[in-house]
């Protein structure tokens, strides 16, 4: 009798000789006996349901009488044999420990694990089990440790002290002490000192009254590389408020550190460590992105926007998102307008502000205003230029703008950087707290300029570029960095859990679109533009690759290039048009679409008595971190089923757009808070997208002459239904972005908008 299966036939019976060892298969055959006849019976054997016997899983002493059995393959027909016919009862058990056994002493362990975890999970009760388990367990741990794979050799050591204590204890005890040993001096040659220390902590609790001899030695010798660390530190100090030199403090409170990591009870460590942060506060950030041209109005590029907030000033800063749009912060004093909405009033206040804030007076302002409405300054903005028709001062302190028309924003249309050209210093110099120090590799320093605004504000924040969200978890949790300036949404929603840290979302999403920025032929057509959307499916990439699966509120694939709010009648979804669907996944439909638009070119072509343009390779760049690096890489597999040849450019660190001529679609994370303002930056002709088609202009004229909000939520409406049209930007999602710290870091406030607004406030608390 044989029954097929996916590896071919089991024999299971036959009249002469004994069954051949399945080897690893035999885990993918039902549990059975096997019972031998012995040659007086005609030899042979059968395999059989799992016996019950009178007497328990084994053959009797003294068998009298039948025995009965199902054959396997055959379990409705009951058979009988004597026992007198019987040579053997290969029982399965039995058979699962001699397997586990032979494997154990032939050294093979991965094929012994399979059918050790059977008897764990079916025979926990068996007697030999605690020493077949605790011979692969000691026997593995060998293997490994010759390997020098020492973290798994402890563990397999660890368990086998924890399941079968009695198991060659003192044996075992020296070699959890030789591989303490070895994992403790890989993990200070890799400076990996905090986390040397938790492990020495973790074994001295675990194993307290047992004989673990490395235990005392390493606290021996911790406990004098801390005391070392200890003076080190206290003279580094010394030193750097004697000479004010920033690399002392520096190396000061490294070793501070180092010493409480090493032996976080010696006497002082604590003190000095906190005496340390309060002369010498500094923060370490991690980023995916360290900034190459900082500026705080940047709306592409999040690296530049982040790091813009240290250096430089705005003069209309957000502070965060109200009901009716952005709220701003006047840098100079105040602000006011008619209840027509057609003046617009600033008020210096420079009593108010420190130095060289005050030094600014209102002819200064009133003349940069101005510069904005000349075409041929680097300042123009178009937007202002139209909504503004007089400029006039009543004052030294007050400027006065008459409007045009009513505008309901005026404030973020003068969202300009205050650079050092407004006290007399250079063009394009800081104006921040601090100044740009040193870049070293992936880790750039900012320090303060002048006196501290509060006593806890950072003299120095750090920098450190990961290579990925997750590296920088790991960081985080391991105290390598205080805070993360953005997660993974899934990781977000990991770290919650945590109670070391807090994650913190920030109000406003980032909107994710693919943007136009070559010459190339085909990506000029909007017909192939909508194929490129129809053939990506972009609920896959972002639930499956992005979100891994986790619901995060507010992510949500678009149809446009704005926010859609995070939740039902969200005020910062005013320009999103809920009625507007997001394009499905339709395959077919973006292949059909394809061969349109390549037979309407065709023809034109022919029409015009020129060649058809050919289908270049698509260049699509994004920036070098690993969520923009996942999303385009899922893109160039979804588009390379449509036949598309797609090149992947990945942008130098720092840069977010691609130059002229090195890609052909952007994949941009664009900051698009306020929209009514926002709309020309991403779609005018000197926006992103660089868009030249009329009805987007035509649509964006007419949001500019909004008289009030009616109006701009109508016109902004239009416009999203002119771009999911036209498509000048291909809308991909939003996400809520969000930023971790450790609870020691106090001071970071709740929702930011920039994750350097309140770091004058910052206070670290060991």
């Amino acid at each position: 009798m044989t029954i097929q299966t996916c590896s071919g036939e089991i024999i299971n019976y036959a009249e002469k000789g004994r069954p051949e060892d399945p080897g690893l298969e035999l885990l993918q055959e039902d549990p059975h006996d096997i019972i031998q006849f012995n040659q007086e019976a005609g030899g042979g054997w059968v395999k059989v349901r799992l016996l019950q016997l009178e007497g328990g899983r084994s053959m009797p002493l003294d068998p009298k009488g039948v025995v009965k059995f199902n054959i396997i393959g055959i379990e409705t027909k009951e058979f009988v044999a004597d026992w007198k016919n019987i040579e053997s009862i290969d029982f399965w058990e039995k058979r699962l420990e001699r397997e586990t056994a032979d494997r154990i002493k032939a050294g093979d362990f991965p094929g012994a694990y399979p059918f050790l975890s059977v008897l764990i999970r079916d025979y926990p009760n068996r007697r030999n089990l605690r020493t077949l388990r605790g011979e692969f367990l000691w026997r593995d741990a060998g293997r490994r440790a010759r390997l020098g794979e020492i973290g798994p050799a402890l563990a397999m050591l660890e368990e086998l002290q924890r399941y079968a204590p009695e198991y060659k204890s003192d044996v075992v005890m020296r070699a959890l002490s030789e591989m303490t040993d070895r994992l403790m001096l890989k993990l200070m040659k890799e400076k990996k000192l905090e986390l040397a220390q938790r492990l020495l902590a973790r074994l001295e609790k675990d194993y307290a009254g047992k004989p673990l001899t490395s235990v005392k030695k390493w606290n021996d010798i911790f406990y004098k590389m801390a005391e070392e660390r200890r003076d080190k530190a206290k003279a580094a100090l010394a030193q750097g408020i004697k000479t004010n030199v920033f690399q002392d403090f520096r190396d000061a409170r490294r070793l501070a550190r180092e010493c409480i990591y090493l032996k976080p009870t010696i006497e002082g460590g604590k003190e000095l460590a906190r005496k340390i942060e309060e002369i010498y506060p500094l923060v370490k950030v991690g980023v995916l992105q360290t900034a190459k041209n900082p500026d705080p109005t940047r709306l592409d590029n999040w690296a530049a926007r982040r790091a813009g907030r240290l250096l430089y000033r705005v003069l209309f800063e957000m502070q965060g998102a109200g009901p009716e749009g952005g709220e701003y912060e006047f840098l100079f004093g105040e602000t006011e307008q008619s209840p027509d909405r057609m003046t617009f009033s600033m008020m210096l206040v420079p009593e108010k502000l420190q130095d060289p804030l005050n030094r600014v007076n209102g002819f200064f302002v009133a003349d940069r205003l101005a510069e904005r409405v000349m075409p041929n300054s680097d300042l123009y903005f178009s937007p202002w230029a139209a909504s503004v028709e007089q400029i006039g001062l009543d004052g030294p302190k007050q400027i006065d703008c008459i409007l045009r028309r009513p505008n309901v924003l005026p404030a973020a249309l003068v969202q300009m950087n205050v650079d050092g050209s407004w006290f007399g210093g250079e063009p394009g110099s800081p104006t921040g707290d601090y100044r740009r120090d040193k870049v070293e590799g992936d880790t750039v320093r900012y320090t303060l300029v002048g006196e501290q605004r509060t006593a806890s504000q950072p003299r120095e924040i750090v920098e450190i570029r990961t290579e990925s969200a997750r590296e920088g978890v790991a960081m985080l949790l391991q105290g390598e960095v205080d805070m993360l300036d953005q997660l993974f949404p899934a990781d977000a929603v990991r770290l919650e859990k945590n109670r070391s840290v807090r994650v913190a979302r920030y109000p406003l999403p980032s909107i994710h679109m693919l943007v136009p920025c070559s010459d190339h032929e085909y990506l000029a057509e909007r017909t192939f533009r909508r194929a490129l959307v129809y053939g990506t499916n972009r609920e896959d990439i972002l639930t499956g690759e992005l979100l891994e699966s986790m619901e995060v509120p507010g992510c949500r694939v678009l149809s446009g290039p704005f926010p859609a709010g995070l939740e039902d009648n969200d005020p910062l979804g005013y320009a999103y048009d809920q009625n507007i669907k997001p394009r499905r996944y339709e395959p077919r439909l973006a292949k059909l679409l394809m061969t349109m638009n390549e037979n309407q070119m065709k023809s034109l072509a022919e029409r015009r008595k020129e060649e058809a343009p050919v289908m270049k390779p698509i260049r699509l760049a994004y920036p070098p971190e690993n969520l923009s690096r996942t999303a385009c890489e899922a893109i160039k597999s979804q588009w390379e089923l449509l036949d598309l040849k797609v090149e992947l450019v990945e942008l130098p660190v720092g840069e977010a757009f691609p130059k002229e001529g090195q890609a052909d679609l952007a994949y941009v994370a664009a900051a698009v808070w306020e929209p009514i303002i926002d709309a020309r930056r991403v779609l005018g002709p000197n926006g992103m997208a660089g868009s030249t088609d009329q009805l987007v202009g035509l649509g964006l004229r007419r949001l500019e002459e909004s008289k009030n909000w009616k109006d701009a939520r109508d016109r902004l409406l239009d416009l999203h239904f002119i771009s999911n049209n036209e498509l000048p930007v291909l809308p991909l999602w939003q996400l809520v972005d969000s930023y971790a710290y450790n609870r020691n870091l106090l001071g970071v406030g709740s929702d930011i908008v920039s994750l350097y607004q309140n770091a004058e406030k910052w206070r670290l608390s060991l």
